[in-house]
């Protein structure tokens, strides 16, 4: 990943007369467990990791946004004033930021932005979470974490138009270095849980792209929303085991994953502050089946990455992780089995599917931050 003077240095090349920018960083995240519970107000335990997307940006002269992306290889223009809709491309994770800035009370005035990212796009690591955080900070007006994961969740939901929970912002805001994060979505209550000594945490790309907001993701909060209705509480939140007997069909199935993962994701802080991996390993392949059998939003890829997984030596448990659709899968693997299930999960996907994964092992990083001036 490129350094400050590196990032400097590009940003003068692409934007001569500009003036020195304001750089940002913020990390991806893996989610280990709670996966579409965020919406539902529900517990997630997320962890930031050492992908990043990093944000400079300087005011310009006129009105007009003007947006670079080193990974694309691609520009984008708009005029400050006339930000009212999102274009459906890379962009409007950054006009949004400026759209929800200006909504908040923020002066706006033009800016050049380069955008230099190593976070897969689709890759469920929340690419676009981390480019949405750090635009919060580059282009101002953003006073603590808390404002500034709020800024990016409203941009992507009220300008993109995912109707996606604050997990992925929250978390890039504020993940600790060390250790994932149990939070809950409805009160924001947080605290830190550290994994066992031991156990590595591997996220493996299926190279199957996602867009959420193009996909069944806004069919599923439509239909958690009317099992909600249908159980009379304002969200799948405050369902219970017991109150699943009250529907049927897809409302049944949706709200029984929730409620279920909700449980797991209790269940799984728990077994990780015991060191009992044998326990989370369990419960991370019971939330992959109930994503894919109650939820549906699983894939044959990501079904082949984790029934492949869990049957190599020192893999205790893995599982889909993000919207789904594609994506990626998280994998809990013994440190000293690193090696063997890397080469071997590798070759059996190009063996099926005739493309390599791309395998990450993550390390627990800390939050976004500024890092320049």
């Amino acid at each position: 990943m490129a350094g400050v003077p590196e990032i400097l240095s590009r940003f003068a090349a692409l934007y001569p007369s500009s003036r020195q920018p304001r750089i940002a960083q913020a990390p991806g995240r893996v989610n280990l467990i709670g996966e579409h519970t965020d919406y539902n107000l529900g517990l997630v335990l997320p962890m930031a990791i050492d992908l990043r997307s990093i944000v400079a940006a300087a005011p310009s002269e006129d009105d007009r946004l003007r947006v670079y992306s080193e990974e694309l290889k691609q520009s984008a223009e708009w005029s400050i004033g006339e930000i009212d809709a999102p274009r459906g491309d890379w962009s409007d994770r950054i006009a949004g930021v400026a759209w929800a800035l200006a909504r908040r009370g923020v002066r706006m005035a033009g800016s050049r932005v380069l955008i230099v990212s190593n976070v897969p796009m689709g890759g469920g690591l929340s690419s676009s979470a981390a480019l949405g955080v750090a635009a919060a900070l580059a282009l101002g007006g953003a006073r603590d974490a808390a404002e500034v994961a709020e800024i990016a969740h409203f941009a992507e939901t009220g300008f993109v138009g995912v109707p996606c929970g604050i997990m992925d912002q929250f978390v890039s805001a504020n993940g600790r270095k060390g250790a994932a994060i149990l939070l809950d979505c409805r009160s924001l209550d947080w605290r830190p849980v550290t994994l066992p000594a031991g156990l590595a945490i591997v996220a493996v790309n299926s190279m199957v792209k996602h867009e959420l907001g193009d996909s069944a993701y806004r069919t599923r909060v439509a239909e958690c929303a009317q099992a909600a209705r249908e159980l009379g509480v304002a969200s799948l939140r405050d369902a219970s085991v017991d109150d699943l007997g009250r529907l049927e069909g897809v409302g049944l199935r949706r709200a029984r994953h929730v409620v279920t993962e909700n449980a797991r994701v209790e269940a799984f802080a728990g077994a990780a502050a015991r060191g009992d991996l044998e326990a989370m390993g369990r419960l991370a392949v019971e939330s992959h089946a109930s994503l894919r059998e109650d939820y549906e939003v699983s894939s044959p890829e990501l079904d082949f990455l984790v029934e492949t997984a869990v049957g190599l030596p020192g893999v205790v448990g893995a599982r889909m992780t993000g919207g789904g659709f594609g994506g990626s899968t998280v994998n809990f693997v013994r440190a000293g089995a690193l090696g063997e299930f890397s080469s071997a999960l590798s070759s059996r996907y190009r063996q099926k599917w005739a493309k390599a994964p791309e395998i990450h092992v993550c390390a627990a990083s800390g939050g976004a931050g500024l890092i320049f001036p």
